[in-house]
């Protein structure tokens, strides 16, 4: 692809722009200001830029130098190098990490080819470092194109930034689908600006979302794990959502076949989202898990009606459609088991939930909260849920059920047969057989 021709820069001075110091973490500013002394340009630039002319606080500050990696690193002793597909310095100060990249240059420029590799248009390694000028070219929006210099203060605008956000406008710099092809996780990032920042995408920018899509199958599964999550769960996973239906980019997350998505399906996701978002903006945790068990319920319940086609008993045929979606689901991302385990468990506690059994032992359980959560969100769709909701709600308000073992009714509201306790071995006891470890619903 070959490299726009850039505009000269315009430069604002302190006085004619709004970002202050004081907005700027102590630790950006130190690693600013020690790459200053040691005799290197060094600028904030990128999302802390432009998030604070846009109003919106910064998640983190990144900042671009004219050092190399090693040259960062011999000034600052708590620095640690990363990276090989790009060389960064990481920067410590204490928990809060500041990202350090060198300016880079285009790969015609590389003197050794290990420095630039590509994959036909996809960049497998760019190490290639320069100026600020040609720094600016690799970047991959105008919005993200914007330097704070900290020797003097100034804004630097190379690429009619500044125009974009008074806009509220997304743009590639150059052409989009080669930007695209170059990193198709590029296609994600201009959705999740776009729901972020309430911005329009450019109509040539957004041409391409419609059409290459299919280039993600190529991005390791674990980066796509985690720009997932970046849209999901950022606290504009509604936004998010919508577009990413939009331009068809959905199938290549998750295994929903979203443009067929049902609107019970649609329903169910978007309430589980809107409260993700709702959490977020209070400052309430959130998990992957929860949305995980929401975003696979549907393909769960269609597996599990393949199963049972098969002859097999409920519990098995749960057993098995849970690791073939979450199989599945890994072929696409590579989803830790951290999060995969408790959304297991939310799905297997639907079914005791809607017994209606061992009340006080299910309160204990470590998932039951979500489970229950998840069960509000299915009872807004499935009405026949509500009697089970209801029951679970009461329990939790401690206005529990009149003491005649309504605890131990069926899901119809019938009294199930009572075991006859069997006498003889004591559970634990020598010979005793141990008890199962299901893990069905």
């Amino acid at each position: 692809m070959p490299d726009p021709v850039l505009d000269p820069a315009l430069i604002l001075p302190r006085s004619e722009h709004s970002i202050s110091r004081a907005n700027i973490s102590k630790s950006a500013l130190n690693v600013l200001y020690g790459l200053h002394k040691a005799g290197y340009e060094a600028c904030l630039v990128g999302g802390g830029v432009r998030d604070l002319l846009l109003g919106v606080t910064p998640k983190d500050f990144d900042i671009a130098t004219s050092a190399s990696p090693d040259q960062v690193r011999a000034t600052f002793r708590n620095c640690r190098l990363i990276g090989r597909r790009f060389r960064l310095a990481h920067v410590h100060y204490g928990p809060e990490i500041v990202e350090v990249a060198t300016y880079r240059a285009s790969h015609d420029k590389a003197e050794d080819q290990d420095d630039a590799r590509l994959d036909g248009d996809r960049i497998l390694r760019d190490n290639v470092y320069g100026t600020r000028e040609e720094d600016v070219i690799r970047r991959d929006f105008t919005v993200n194109a914007l330097y704070y210099r900290i020797e003097d203060f100034a804004l630097i605008d190379h690429v009619g930034a500044l125009e974009d956000i008074a806009l509220r406008r997304l743009r590639t710099i150059g052409d989009p689908e080669a930007r695209y092809r170059e990193d198709p996780v590029r296609m994600l990032r201009a959705v999740r600006l776009a729901a972020k920042l309430d911005l329009s995408i450019e109509l040539a920018t957004e041409a391409p979302l419609f059409e290459l899509g299919y280039l993600l199958e190529t991005v390791p599964q674990s980066r796509l794990f985690d720009e997932a999550v970046k849209l999901l769960l950022s606290g504009h996973g509604v936004r998010s959502y919508e577009l990413l239906l939009q331009y068809r980019l959905l199938d290549y997350l998750f295994p929903l076949e979203a443009t067929q998505i049902d609107p019970e399906r649609d329903r169910l996701i978007r309430a589980a989202l809107a409260n993700t978002d709702q959490r977020v903006a209070t400052g309430l945790p959130v998990t992957p898990s929860f949305l995980l068990a929401v975003l696979l319920w549907d393909p769960l319940q269609e597996a599990v009606a393949r199963q049972l086609v098969r002859g097999v008993s409920e519990h098995e045929a749960f057993f098995h459609a849970q690791e073939e979606v979450l199989r599945m689901q890994n072929d696409i991302l590579a989803v830790p088991k951290r999060f995969t385990l408790p959304a297991a468990e939310i799905w297997s506690l639907q079914s005791r939930l809607v017994r209606r059994r061992q009340p006080e032992r299910m309160l204990s359980h470590p998932r039951f909260r979500a489970a229950y959560d998840f069960l509000l969100l299915r009872a807004q769709g499935e009405p026949d849920l509500m009697p089970s909701l209801d029951f679970w709600t009461a329990h939790q308000s401690g206005a529990t059920p009149s003491p005649v073992n309504e605890a131990e009714t069926d899901a119809d509201g019938s009294a199930p047969r009572r075991r006859r306790r069997r006498r003889g071995r004591r559970r634990g006891a020598p010979g005793a057989t141990p008890p199962p470890t299901s893990v069905g619903p």
